[in-house]
């Protein structure tokens, strides 16, 4: 497990460019496989404070898997053929062989990060026949702003919904002034925590659905 930089560890998925992208999965366990997207680049991110509170929350329930973005290509229909960029095939491989996924956002400019948006545009493919077909998916939004992402959480499940993946049906989690709530890395707030743990139980409750 490779160390966070500020100390924390984060469960990454890690892929290489010299072969293909595969999840590892332990036949021993039991645990539901979640796949945690950041919607943020940066490398002391909030959203990525957010995903290892959950994960480290969620430990006994499920494995949360984190998939990095910083390599997923810009769209390009060009590229969108047998022969895809490698990290696309990964970020493809990575949500098909999951249980579920939670997406953590900011909110840039009143709306949706372009990596997260870019992201889902690529999964999204082919249309209405792809890996996030049917998939569970948790919606979080952080901001430091009062309404904490609310703009980008309306726009997020907007653009889910046009995939036809299953938007698990909770009061919207978001997490205002989130840059008061995250210390050394990860989020302290229980408050926040709270809704946060609410909203992933009815996730695993979605995926035991299927």
């Amino acid at each position: 497990m490779p160390p966070h930089p500020c100390g924390m560890p984060l469960r990454t998925i890690r892929w290489t460019l010299s072969r293909p992208f595969s999840m590892v999965i332990d036949m021993t366990n039991n645990k539901p496989r979640i796949l945690g997207i950041s919607g943020s680049l940066r490398r002391e991110s909030y959203s990525g404070a957010i995903l290892r509170r959950l994960q480290e929350a969620v430990a006994a329930q499920a494995t949360i898997e984190v998939f990095p973005l910083a390599s997923v290509p810009l769209y390009n229909a060009d590229l969108d053929g047998e022969q895809k960029p490698e990290a696309v095939v990964a970020l493809k491989d990575a949500i098909r062989d999951c249980e579920g996924l939670v997406l953590v956002s900011p909110e840039y400019n009143y709306g949706v990060p372009g990596v997260l948006k870019n992201a889902i545009d690529w999964a999204s493919r082919p249309g209405y026949q792809s890996v996030l077909q049917g998939k569970p998916v948790l919606m979080i939004a952080s901001s430091p702003g009062i309404v904490g992402g609310a703009r980008a959480y309306a726009q997020l499940r907007q653009t889910l919904s046009s995939t036809l993946s299953r938007i698990v049906a909770v009061p919207e989690i978001l997490i205002s002034h989130v840059h008061s709530k995250v210390q050394d890395g990860r989020l302290t707030d229980e408050a926040s925590l709270k809704y946060m743990l609410e909203g992933f139980n009815a996730l695993l409750a979605e995926i035991r659905k299927r």
